[in-house]
């Protein structure tokens, strides 16, 4: 997209100067630069044609046939299609005017409907047309295509602010008298197998790593679900990952096992526990498990654990999702769980 971008600036400053020879030399020489792609990156990028930039770029490569290649006389070629199909721009507009997002005062809209939808409803109208041409259309009058953004949160509690000024309170005075403060929160279940994950690695050239075309699960090997606690003191963050259900009971076990690896070797004079978490799943506040094996963690460890749970909707914002994430992702980026 870099490129892309890059090469529609250089177009758009350079196209007052351009004819339509030099222009086909610009493109062709771009997807040159470009390389494996670059035929299809600049025809997105100019809105010139595919097959004229291909033509180009091979009578460049044979310079004894790019000689006698030449242009047309100014105002050659094939119109414009807006100039000559007046009602062409009105029928599109209609179009995507029930599907339009954005508002009529903004610079920006976009539209959810595909390009090769729009330009069949428009020869179903009589428009002689191309799923292209109406790309550049759309283009032209300010659309683009862009996904959904979540920014809708609904209506907010009007305590929602005393309760994170009294976590963020506990956690203060927790951290200030030398107490354990961990945030916890599971992430992504993960298919455990050789499946395509995100990522890369260095691998010889055209040897990369084999996998499963299709994601079913291994009936022996099961999903995985990665646990994370985070220590606020020391800043580090700490993964357990588990093979059952998502449950206050696996939350708490992977709690202990985060216990006896570090916190208790970190923390030897600790007496509490604080811990905060987001108001849903395995250790939602109303889950009565989740409350009654904290007790019994507590119990064991003969000190005492308390439970800050963030009111709902606030699920991302937890310091186990902003620490662990990435360590979960680091795990399983380019490799097999």
């Amino acid at each position: 997209m870099d490129d892309e971008s890059g090469i529609h600036t250089r177009f758009k400053m350079l196209a007052p100067c351009l004819n339509e020879r030099t222009r086909r030399l610009f493109t062709a020489a771009e997807a040159a630069a470009l390389g494996r792609g670059g035929i299809a990156t600049v025809a997105r990028a100019t809105w010139v044609s595919r097959r004229a930039i291909a033509a180009e770029l091979a009578a460049l490569q044979a310079p004894q046939a790019a000689s006698a290649h030449g242009g047309r006389r100014p105002g050659g070629g094939r119109k414009w299609a807006v100039p000559t199909d007046r009602t062409l721009q009105d029928d599109l507009e209609r179009l995507i005017a029930p599907q339009t997002r954005g508002t009529p005062e903004s610079p920006g809209r976009w539209t959810c409907k595909r390009v090769r939808k729009l330009a069949e409803e428009l020869r179903r109208l009589g428009h002689a047309t191309s799923h292209r041409r109406v790309a550049a259309l759309l283009h032209d009058l300010g659309y683009s295509l862009q996904a959904n953004r979540k920014t809708l949160e609904g209506t907010s509690h009007p305590d929602r602010d005393a309760q994170f000024a009294y976590i963020n309170a506990k956690g203060q005075a927790a951290l200030q008298a030398r107490e354990p403060v961990i945030s916890v929160d599971a992430k992504k279940k993960e298919l455990v197998g050789d499946f395509k994950n995100a990522g890369r690695e260095w691998h010889p050239a055209g040897q990369g790593v084999p996998v499963r075309v299709y994601d079913f699960i291994i009936p022996t090997l099961g999903r995985v679900t990665p646990y994370g606690v985070y220590d606020m003191a020391r800043n580090a963050g700490w993964v357990n990952v588990g093979t059952d259900h998502n449950t206050a009971a696996c939350a708490v076990a992977s709690i202990r096992r985060w216990w006896y690896a570090m916190g208790k070797t970190d923390y030897p004079q600790a007496s509490t526990l604080l811990i905060t978490a987001d108001g849903g799943g395995s250790h939602g506040s109303r889950v009565r498990l989740w409350k009654l094996e904290l007790q019994r963690l507590a119990d064991e460890t003969g000190g005492r654990s308390r439970g800050a749970t963030s009111p709902r909707g606030r699920a991302s914002g937890t310091r186990s999702n902003i620490a662990s994430s990435p360590l979960s992702a680091r795990i399983g980026a380019g490799n097999r769980w």
